[in-house]
């Protein structure tokens, strides 16, 4: 059942909405944008601000964090003849009466109706698909009186033109750059540099606010600057220009040049009758030039241009929204759906950055972000992954760390030149699961075999040494002793980051936390801090990767793989070679003596270059007997107890280890400490057993559940300030960010650990526990989708941009619904739920597979439960359908069904 909400509902299209109250918020933003990252990115808000860019050096308007929403930015006011002034963005002294929002895939729809003046103002916003750097604006105008009425209109985009920083650094000494141009169609602001005290550039970068009246006239004139437009007393929602109706002129150029610019239109004066309307048409854009600026804008300046140019938008985006689609008995959740598969597209677009909740204030993505981003895309947008899959690869480091700075270009990682040290210790484990997800899917065990450079720069052994004769001449490549850039296929880059983490270890024989894990807020333990949690990652790896190379050799044939020699250092027990020497595991100074003593110096700054041919079937029992010294060893020393004099309730697994050396999870004076990503990755890894993971499902449930809100924390309140022993994140307020917020990503990937291990009830209820917070909508304040966290009054953070949605989408596709791949042959094993069937007994997908769009629909009509129902017949289009049982619900159809067959619905009879 979906959650009560107030604040939007969906119109018949099942995605796009209506927010019939736009005035109770003017923080809550929806993003807009093109097909590419190199586009304009825009936030608009129900007062029409937020900012439009590209990125961080080319800024249309002032950059916008979440309180500056509370501030205007795009408007378009109507003064009346009678003196009255009405405003399209907000109500206030110029703007009164009704205002609605509607949204859709990504269009944004304003429409204030004032029924005092007689005028209903409509504003519609979005960014072409076809490439050129605009956002477009029509605006109409529509008496809704009974009598004619005479207006002066006037849009308004005040003009930021230059770059992020300078939103607080050298704000007025940058503008002191602008040439300002008033042209008959608008106004053109030409920075003459790019102001930057470590060199400044020449500018060739234009700013533009460009617009037309629907009869295709001209502005009468323009308000170019600041002073022009909003004068001495006034301001942006009460411009003295409007205000005072003052007349616009051509300006001096020491009127121009060094002020702060405004893209302020008047149009001529109308006299509008009773129930007509009049069309007004803005491109707000960004060009290398003004010729190129007046070409573009000349592609939208017509009612009819503008109308085609949304249709392609709806188009496009629609069809992304649908390139996964989901059927069950709750049409909320089908439709808020659709928003999720969007968010993955949109943070390949957007970055981490570049909306109002901006986590990375300079925008761009980090390593963890290239490969999580793929788990989705890998689904929604699979054409194009493979070359990307392997480009990600040349940022890996022969020590298993990677590049930190992700440049623009396909597969191009940049130096660290600001010598800040830094490890994540987790980012060696997420590009095979990305890798494996991706041969499921498709099949192709052919990108094992592909080849890839290894990244270089000054931090060697993981930052713990650094290389003072490193040179950015050096370049970024790893070269052999002949000085040429080695190459080690793709699964060598794969073995080399999860080996070096086996050895990696504190005190405790854990993988050491280094400079921070997935929770970038555990910062602060980096020299006896341990986790726990992430081994457990690597353990499942290591035995995902023994057998992923085990059945790639059944199917090619092969029994031989060529590896670095110096590999075989990671490979310890991998007879035949003088590199391989069998170490006890339980001897932590011997792992870490492997690690800085043999393979670090082996391996950097230079490698060998010398390749050696190894029997896979060792270097599977190899990595078996690493991940199966993890799982006994996790489950022999960190397990927390049920029932011991110090915790009366369910038992659970430790962690992590502070900058103490001590065990963070348990009971403690303060209370109980527990943290979900403790428990998450033992479950997905397999570390923990089914009755370990019945105690910690009781566990999670007692411990982080929240009665009130009812979703699952991150943690529990460390109460004691625990910031200086392992992460700044303890110094967040309890309920924010990464300290106990209901933490959506981890709460996914929970889910997801439970549906793999199947406890598909208790999987569902910690997705329905995020739907429901997201859609309680007086809480949550954001429109349909999921944020980054919520906080402990339930108001959603950090919406669109978070890797949540593609763990979510991955989850709902591949567990709840049960189809994915196996090495191309697709798996159909649903965990549905007897309530997530609608009246009918029927739930379905449609989603892409093998190169084809396919549609599943099951049919549940007696409408059993999860574990009580099995497949019984499987038809294409009344057509019986051949396919292996694996389990009762869990079947196999060939690949080979897919490459013959068009216009693929099959039909699953469950009973």
């Amino acid at each position: 059942m979906s959650p009560a909400k107030t604040l939007y509902h969906y119109l018949d299209d099942g995605v796009s909405f209506v927010f019939p109250q736009a005035p109770r918020s003017s923080t809550i933003y929806f993003p807009l944008c093109g097909t590419d990252s190199d586009g304009i990115k825009s936030a608009v808000s129900p007062i029409l601000s937020g900012d439009i860019k590209i990125d961080s050096s080319c800024y249309l308007t002032r950059p916008a964090s979440t309180e500056d929403l509370r501030n205007g930015l795009r408007d378009f006011f109507c003064r009346l003849e009678t003196g009255g002034v009405v405003s399209l963005a907000r109500s206030g002294p110029a703007g009164r009466g009704r205002a609605a929002v509607a949204a859709g895939p990504l269009w944004h729809q304003l429409t204030r109706t004032d029924p005092r003046a007689g005028l209903e103002l409509e504003a519609v916003n979005f960014v072409p698909v076809t490439g050129e750097r605009v956002e477009l604006m029509r605006v109409t105008v529509r008496n809704v009186s009974k009598k004619t009425l005479t207006i002066t209109p006037t849009f308004s985009l005040p003009v930021f033109a230059r770059v992020l920083a300078n939103k607080h650094d050298h704000e007025h000494v940058t503008s002191l750059l602008n040439r300002i141009a008033q042209l008959p169609q608008g106004v053109l602001v030409a920075p003459t540099m790019i102001f930057n005290e470590h060199g400044h550039k020449i500018n060739r970068t234009v700013y533009y606010v460009f617009g037309r009246s629907g009869d295709g006239d001209y502005p009468e004139g323009t308000f170019p600057t600041v002073e022009s437009f909003y004068g001495e007393a006034g301001s942006w929602s009460a411009p003295e220009a409007v205000m005072e109706n003052r007349a616009p002129a051509a300006l001096p150029k020491e009127a121009l040049d060094g002020k702060e610019a405004v893209g302020a239109l008047r149009f001529k004066k109308i006299r509008l009758a009773p129930g007509k309307a009049r069309e007004y048409l803005v491109v707000m854009g960004i060009a290398s030039s003004r010729p190129e600026a007046s070409q573009t804008s000349r592609r939208f300046n017509s009612p009819e241009k503008f109308e085609a140019a949304l249709r392609r938008n709806r188009k496009f985006w629609s069809e992304k929204s649908t390139s996964v689609c989901f059927r069950t008995g709750d049409k909320e959740f089908n439709s808020w759906m659709r928003w999720v598969v969007l968010q993955p597209v949109l943070r390949r677009i957007f970055g981490c950055s570049f909306l109002p909740d901006h986590d990375y204030g300079k925008g761009g993505k980090g390593w963890r972000d290239l490969w999580q981003d793929l788990l989705s895309l890998i689904l929604i947008e699979p054409s194009s992954v493979r070359e990307t899959l392997i480009n990600n690869f040349a940022g890996v480091r022969t020590d298993g760390s990677n590049a930190t700075i992700i440049g623009s270009a396909p597969g191009e990682f940049l130096a660290d030149r600001n010598a800040i040290s830094r490890v994540w210790m987790d980012h060696g484990a997420w590009p095979f699961l990305t890798l494996l997800l991706y041969i499921e899917q498709t099949g192709d065990d052919d990108i094992l075999f592909e080849r890839q450079t290894y990244f270089r720069d000054p931090q060697i052994f993981r930052a713990q040494r650094y290389d003072h004769g490193w040179t950015p001449r050096d370049g970024s490549r790893v070269t052999d002793k002949n000085n040429r850039p080695y190459e080690g296929t793709v699964l060598e880059h794969v073995l080399v980051q999860n080996l070096v983490q086996f050895f990696n270890v504190g005190e405790h024989n854990i993988t050491r936390l280094e400079n921070a894990d997935w929770n970038d807020g555990l910062d602060m333990a980096a020299v006896r801090g341990e986790s726990v949690a992430f081994m457990s990652l690597y353990a499942g790896n290591l035995l995902g990767c023994a057998d992923l190379l085990e059945r790639t050799a059944r199917r090619k044939n092969i029994g031989e793989i060529a590896l670095a020699r110096e590999v075989l250092i990671l490979l310890d027990s991998v007879p035949g070679f003088a590199e391989a020497q069998a170490l006890d595991y339980a001897d932590v100074a011997g792992k870490r003596k492997l690690l800085f003593e043999r393979y670090f110096p082996a391996t950097q700054p230079q490698i060998s270059g010398e390749q050696v041919n190894v029997k896979i079937e060792d270097v599977v029992r190899d990595l078996r007997r690493k991940g199966g010294w993890i799982v006994r060893h996790v489950r022999g020393q960190e397990k927390i107890l049920a029932g011991n004099p110090g915790n009366p309730g369910p038992g659970w697994f430790n962690g992590y280890y502070d900058n103490q050396g001590e065990k963070v999870e348990g009971k403690k004076e303060a209370g109980v400490r527990m943290t979900l990503t403790g428990q998450v990755f033992p479950v997905m890894s397999g570390v923990a057993e089914d009755k370990e993971v019945a105690e910690v499902v009781r566990a999670v449930r007692w411990y982080l559940k929240d009665k009130k809100l009812g979703g699952y924390r991150l943690n529990t309140d460390f109460k004691v300030p625990h910031y200086l022993e392992l992460g700044r994140a303890f110094g967040f307020a309890y309920g924010t960010k990464e300290n106990g917020s209901f933490f959506s990503h981890m709460a996914v990937m929970y889910a997801y650990a439970l549906y793999k291990r199947n406890f598909a009830r208790d999987g569902h209820d910690v997705l329905q526990s995020i739907f429901r917070m997201a859609a309680d909508t007086e809480k949550s304040k954001i429109y349909p989708g999921i944020p980054e966290y919520f906080d402990s009054l339930g108001r959603g953070r950090y919406h669109y941009l978070t890797g949540s949605a593609s763990w979510l989408v991955l989850t709902i596709l591949t567990q709840v619904f049960g189809v994915r791949g196996e090495y191309g042959d697709l798996i159909i094993a649903p965990q549905l739920l007897k309530d997530e069937f609608d009246l009918q007994g029927k739930a379905g997908i449609t989603c892409p597979f093998s190169g084809k769009t396919i549609t599943i629909n099951y049919v549940n009509k007696r409408k059993l439960d999860f574990g009580s129902y099995a497949v019984k017949a499987v038809t294409c289009r009344g057509k019986a359908v051949a396919y292996d049982v694996l389990a009762p619900a869990r079947i196999k159809i060939s690949r080979k069904f897919f490459h013959q067959a068009s216009n693929i619905e099959l039909t699953i009879d469950l009973g």
